[in-house]
């Protein structure tokens, strides 16, 4: 039976103590209220149990929350929902879910054949749920939502969509969200992003269209999906219609885009999300200025990473990564080294894998093979950072550029786990580079090339490869095989493709494809130029075989017919 109502008095002191809780600040606070609450017998409220509890949640304290409920005899509906939302919002999806089963199972809820919950219970139990990827759970919970009438309520119904996505079932995301009355922008934004983010952008962006109000979730959706997918200039896009239409950036948006301007070296824009971000106080938010920082590192522009990471506050292990990394890949190994032991001497950051991928990187290309190996080591010892195949790539790619074949070989062979392309990629390169077939040992570079093919079959590269390894050996019987095995698989090179940015517009040149359509005006300079050469006594005589060959290459490319 439920607890009998509690007196006037006990009603009056319990609003009393409510007061105080509401006044907390801090979870001293909270702990002092608490007291007093155990002090007057009062750990038994319902009541005042579920503010506690919510106040625990606001402060990160799920531990004394769960001690606070344990306390309760017999918890009352709203008390189970307010563990079951600390859980949940926790990530502690299991005792979410726990929580939920001991009040279905209290002999104060409704008995079997109907759910115990509330419009407010299944939000956060069903977040759970998502966070478990359980489906099988998701729909034991949809049934009781249907059971305990609440399947029409909006947010009910937004949340068994996430709870769909996240559990890998679109279909019944999309059953749900077409079974709506009243959909939401949080409906669309769900179901957009779900898509996005698992990487199939034609339904998303048919939704998008679709969507009746967009905000600047379902657009930062989009541009995060396009940056997923490596669509680089599909996210750039995006981010542009995005302020077109009147959308302010927020840091989120900025921090989806910034990795595409990075790639697609589109410094224009990047210099023009720095300009925004220091008008709108953003540059204050380290996130934002380890994005910024990356963006300038990869186009180029490392010293404006490195006055952007002088000049930041608060630095995490992300941004001492991104300078390590990015000093690393532009050369100056040195700095990339002096700016790590920094970083160990001031001690509030430890490095991560990534943080070592840098240092790696740094020491392989300055040649550094004591200090590289000494870091490699460290990495375990000392900061419990286990190696992973990118950190062993690093060090094969340090013994081989010096030439230690054998040695890389070996750490290849005992690695805890498989080796990828990249491992594989650069042994097949020092065995190139150091003509280590012309020695006679070409067990390294066979081996490698073999692994390659099983890893990457439609990549005429590695094959190309190993054949460059025979020809620098003269074994041309080798040479002529491999070359044979290239045909005979029908394999086409990747083709080459540089990206230029002109008037904040990055444009993509792939080795080949034809321009015609768009570059005409190009073809009409160029073939007007070729004539007059041709018309040109002299200019004949001086049009050398490379002249020819680049009329003939750009006839190609923009598919203009020029005299040669």
């Amino acid at each position: 039976m439920p607890p009998p109502p509690p007196s006037s008095a006990a009603r009056q002191l319990e609003d009393a103590v409510m007061m105080r809780l509401r006044g907390c600040v801090t979870f001293r606070d909270l702990l002092r209220v608490h007291a007093h609450v155990v002090r007057l017998c009062l750990s038994q409220s319902s009541y005042l149990a579920t503010q506690i509890v919510h106040l625990c949640n606001a402060h990160g304290r799920a531990a004394h929350a769960a001690r606070v409920f344990s306390q309760v005899r017999e918890p009352n509906l709203h008390l189970h929902n307010a563990m079951i939302k600390a859980y949940s919002q926790n990530h502690q999806h299991r005792d979410a879910v726990a929580v939920y089963v001991r009040m279905l199972r209290c002999p104060t809820f409704p008995p079997d054949g109907r759910a115990g919950g509330d419009r407010f219970t299944y939000p956060f139990l069903l977040k759970a749920c998502g966070g478990l990827a359980a489906l099988e759970l998701g729909k034991q919970v949809h049934a009781h939502v249907v059971r305990s009438g609440c399947q029409s309520n909006a947010i009910v119904e937004n949340s068994l969509i996430e709870m769909y996505t996240r559990a890998g079932d679109l279909e019944l995301a999309h059953k749900v969200f077409d079974g709506m009355r009243d959909r939401d922008v949080v409906s669309w934004n769900t179901l957009i992003s779900a898509h996005a983010r698992l990487g199939l952008m034609r339904k998303a962006r048919a939704l998008f269209n679709s969507m009746p109000n967009k905000t600047i979730v379902s657009w930062t959706a989009m541009v995060s999906g396009y940056t997923a997918v490596r669509n680089f200039s599909g996210a750039v896009e995006a981010f542009r219609s995005m302020q077109t239409e009147g959308f302010e950036p927020d840091d989120v948006s900025i921090v989806t885009v910034l990795p595409a301007c990075a790639q697609l070296g589109a410094l224009e824009l990047g210099r023009w999300i720095y300009a925004y971000c220091d008008k709108h106080g953003m540059l204050r938010r380290t996130h934002i200025c380890n994005g910024l920082m990356e963006m300038y590192a990869k186009c180029g522009r490392i010293d404006q990473a490195l006055q952007m990471f002088d000049g930041m506050t608060e630095k995490d292990v992300i941004s001492w990564s991104t300078a390590i990394g990015g000093l690393a890949a532009h050369g100056k190994a040195d700095e990339a080294v002096r700016l790590f032991n920094e970083m160990e001497k001031e001690g509030k950051v430890r490095p991560n894998g990534i943080t070592f991928v840098g240092i790696l990187s740094a020491c392989s290309h300055a040649g550094l093979v004591d200090e590289g190996l000494s870091h490699f080591d460290r990495m375990k010892d000392v900061y419990g950072v286990e190696p992973g195949v990118e950190h062993y790539g690093c060090v094969v790619d340090l013994l081989g550029r010096l030439g230690q074949i054998r040695r890389a070989l070996d750490l290849v062979r005992d690695m805890p786990m498989p080796p990828d392309a990249k491992v594989w990629g650069s042994l097949l390169s020092a065995c190139r580079s150091h003509g280590d077939v012309e020695t006679g040992v070409v067990e390294p570079a066979v081996l490698a090339a073999e692994r390659l093919v099983e890893l990457e079959p439609d990549d005429v590269g590695n094959l190309v490869m190993l054949a460059n390894v025979y020809a620098a050996a003269r074994r041309w019987g080798d040479v002529a095989i491999t070359r044979k095995a290239i045909r005979s698989r029908s394999m086409r090179k990747t083709p080459g493709c540089s990206l230029i940015e002109v008037g904040n517009v990055v444009r993509e040149f792939v080795a080949g494809e034809d321009l015609s359509s768009e570059f005409g005006g190009l073809a009409d300079v160029v073939d007007n130029l070729a004539s007059h050469l041709a018309d040109d006594e002299d200019d004949v005589e001086d049009f050398t075989d490379s002249d020819r060959m680049l009329c003939a290459n750009i006839s190609r490319t923009i598919g203009s017919k020029l005299p040669m």
